[in-house]
């Protein structure tokens, strides 16, 4: 026992650890897409979505980031509804590009017409 008492007074008081804060921030895979259609006709729009926390010019921001969630930022495996559109051909092309989580994304497909977008894509191109 003695000489343990010895050591500890020839070393020293122990210095205290070094304070921690938490666990390490994580790096963050932002989110951030082009949602964007353009018709025939002529006329055109787009909105910019960012997700976590949502935000952006999306209207429906929120519901839109949770859709691409849910189908891992692909719009065409997102089920369709059943809301009937009137059979009128005005060709309407939706494009979405941008980063997911992380990696590039891009996606355009050609509608029949804008209840035709809408209809399969829920959502994503309401604005």
């Amino acid at each position: 026992m003695l000489p343990l008492l010895l050591a500890a007074a020839l070393i020293g008081p122990v210095p205290d650890p070094p304070p921690t804060y938490g666990s390490p921030p994580r790096p963050t895979t932002e989110s951030a897409v082009t949602l964007s259609y353009q018709a025939d006709a002529g006329f055109a729009m787009a909105v910019k979505l960012t997700c976590g926390p949502p935000g952006g010019g999306h209207p429906r921001a929120a519901q839109a980031c949770a859709t691409l969630e849910q189908v891992g930022a692909d719009p065409g495996r997102i089920t369709q509804t059943s809301t009937a559109c009137v059979l009128l051909y005005k060709p309407v092309t939706a494009t979405l590009s941008g980063t997911w989580q992380g990696r590039e994304v891009s996606w355009t497909h050609r509608f029949g017409n804008s209840c035709e977008m809408r209809r399969a894509t829920g959502v994503l191109f309401r604005f």
